[in-house]
């Protein structure tokens, strides 16, 4: 990696200088020159750490929290994934929230809204798990991938037989920045339901939209990517041998109303890697949180490596080189802030990263 040659030279302090820093200190001021150096960084220099979750160690405390307490004490019963670098921040990455939610058979979870975007993916369900948003349910199926835009009222509800258990990602720490949080309770338990399971995969998922549509926010109106069609458009390009030397094959999901990203903060991909793939190693500035939608292999961040089965869970820290290993053929959900940086202008990526 490159290294970039620092030029500047640290004041020296003084007894004059002291006291001249401790009056700027009694009228709220403060030298900028003694602090430069960690507010204008040469590169990424990340709080958060690379981290792994195995699900099956995680998933066991869910199903005892599903013994302990009922969904309506919870409101939402969620282990939170917390970055072991910033434990009690209930981040997981600078940015980011993630969590396990459980819906138990014959559960509901109360309508709410709130400023906060969120996406879910489905870990465990049948169909029988649903979610609501806007007054339209839609079935949850693993590896199905389910938006709730900012400020839509949004409940879950379990008809089926078994849990379900999905991956949460919020951009409440993005809210929370700029002190914008805002969040209501729908006056019902779920919100009514106006129209027909599928309405908004027919008017927005079909490669066509309503006539003369204008889309009325910046979040896709299409709320869940079924993974039955996903995964098979993976599974073409695999076939085409269209295999990116540091991904495999990679998709992002977009909003198909704009062809931007699904969230106006959030940008989702799903990638699969042939059995046998060794990558080649690359960094981008967005840490990126991995679930394991299928399969087993290994991921090298930084210097650090993690061997993941199926359900596990693992996060990239900014600027920390990633390359993955595939022992037998895996699919990786990810999601990250990615549509937040290149909004503002501010995202950077670097292929094949040498060491």
């Amino acid at each position: 990696m490159h290294e970039t040659a620092s030029f500047v030279v640290k004041p020296e302090t003084s007894p004059e200088r002291q006291a001249f820093y401790e009056r700027l200190d009694r009228v709220d001021t403060a030298p900028l020159w003694e602090v430069l150096n960690r507010l204008v960084l040469p590169q990424p220099q990340p709080a958060i750490v690379p981290a792994l979750w195995k699900y099956d160690e995680v998933r066991a405390l869910l199903m005892e929290a599903g013994r302990l307490l009922t969904v309506q004490e919870a409101e939402r019963r969620v282990l939170v994934l917390e970055n072991p670098g910033i434990r009690g921040a209930s981040q997981i990455t600078q940015s980011l929230y993630a969590g396990l939610q459980l819906i138990q058979p014959g559960e509901v979870a109360a309508s709410h809204r709130h400023a906060a975007s969120a996406l879910r993916l489905v870990v465990e369900g049948d169909g029988g798990g649903y979610t609501a948003v806007d007054g339209e349910r839609t079935s949850m199926r693993t590896g199905d991938f389910v938006l709730t835009p900012s400020w839509t009222f949004h409940d879950h509800g379990n008809l089926g037989s078994s849990p379900v258990i999905w991956m949460d990602v919020l951009d409440v720490p993005i809210v929370n920045t700029f002190d914008t949080s805002f969040s209501e309770h729908h006056p019902q338990e779920t919100q009514p339901v106006s129209r027909l399971e599928g309405d908004a995969g027919a008017r927005y998922g079909a490669g066509m939209l309503p006539i003369e549509y204008t889309p009325p926010r910046p979040s896709s109106p299409a709320f869940n990517y079924p993974y039955s069609r996903s995964r098979p458009a993976l599974e073409q390009l695999a076939r085409d041998r269209s295999i990116d030397r540091c991904h495999g094959v990679k998709m992002q999901y977009v909003n198909p109303a704009t062809g931007g990203y699904p969230l106006p903060t959030i940008a989702a991909f799903l990638q699969l890697l042939p059995k046998g793939f060794s990558g080649a190693a690359y960094r981008s500035t967005d840490s990126t949180i991995y679930h394991v939608v299928e399969g087993r292999g290994r991921s090298r961040i930084g210097s650090e490596t993690f061997t993941w089965g199926p359900r596990d869970i693992f996060v990239v820290p900014s600027w920390q080189p990633v390359s993955h290993e595939a022992s037998e053929e895996a699919v990786l959900f990810s999601a990250s802030d990615r549509a937040a940086q290149k909004a503002l202008g501010l995202w950077r990526e670097e292929l094949d990263v040498r060491s």
